[in-house]
């Protein structure tokens, strides 16, 4: 069974702009690519930071303010900096949140929500820009056909984990949705092969109406783990 990455849903190539990008030519570039947001990157390609629309409209917000105020905050002052910046490298925001391309899928949703970002510029071995990856590319692992779902569940969890049981269990799937039916001799058998299933990209929900000869529920060690080697 493939492990799916980030690298398998990213968009690239990526747009990104130069630590020495005007500012206008950031407003361009967002603008001809219709992105919220671009990466910038150093003279090696390695991410510095990124600019968002948000850093662009402080300069709009304080057109012709002239001066902090004495009592300014710390935010303020920093919202009127990159509202007098000309560069990519003053505009933007540091340090940048990345993942490398390694990242699995449910690891860089997480990232996303504590990180507050809907995208993240997706990294190589080098630290080197390789892709950008939004909320709706994660996403994308839901648009796996069903078919190429029930042949993962058929040979990464099936025969590998259920051996003669397997043959007593049907199995459907449904936009994303398995069905399990069927009898097996233990209980453990098919809440294993359920916390499998569940784990495979693609997997919305696991239905199971499977029935077992012994319930050995008892007999499982309390907060045992079972996962995809």
């Amino acid at each position: 069974m493939k492990d799916w990455t980030v690298s398998d849903v990213m968009t690239k190539p990526v747009v990104s702009a130069a630590e020495s990008d005007s500012y206008r030519h950031v407003v361009h570039l967002l603008m001809e690519h219709r992105v919220s947001a671009v990466p910038v990157v150093d003279v090696f390609r390695r991410v510095t930071g990124v600019v968002s629309e948000a850093d662009l409209l402080r300069k709009v917000e304080y057109l012709g303010d002239g001066k902090p105020r004495l009592l300014s905050g710390r935010r303020e002052r920093r919202e009127r900096a990159k509202a007098s910046a000309h560069t990519a490298r003053d505009l933007m925001s540091a340090p940048p949140v990345v993942v490398s391309y390694r990242t699995s899928i449910p690891a860089a949703a997480r990232i996303m929500d504590q990180s507050g970002v809907k995208r993240l510029p997706v990294v190589d071995d080098l630290g080197r820009l390789a892709g950008v990856v939004s909320r709706s590319d994660l996403l994308k692992v839901h648009l796996r056909p069903d078919q190429e779902i029930l042949y993962d569940i058929e040979t990464s969890v099936m025969r590998p984990f259920l051996a003669d049981d397997a043959t007593t269990i049907s199995v459907a799937v449904v936009d994303g949705v398995v069905t399990l039916a069927g009898h097996v001799d233990r209980w453990s058998a098919v809440d294993l092969v359920a916390r499998l299933i569940r784990q495979l990209p693609g997997v919305v929900d696991v239905h199971s109406t499977v029935e077992a000869a012994f319930d050995d529920r008892e007999l499982i060690t309390p907060g045992a783990l079972f996962t995809i080697s």
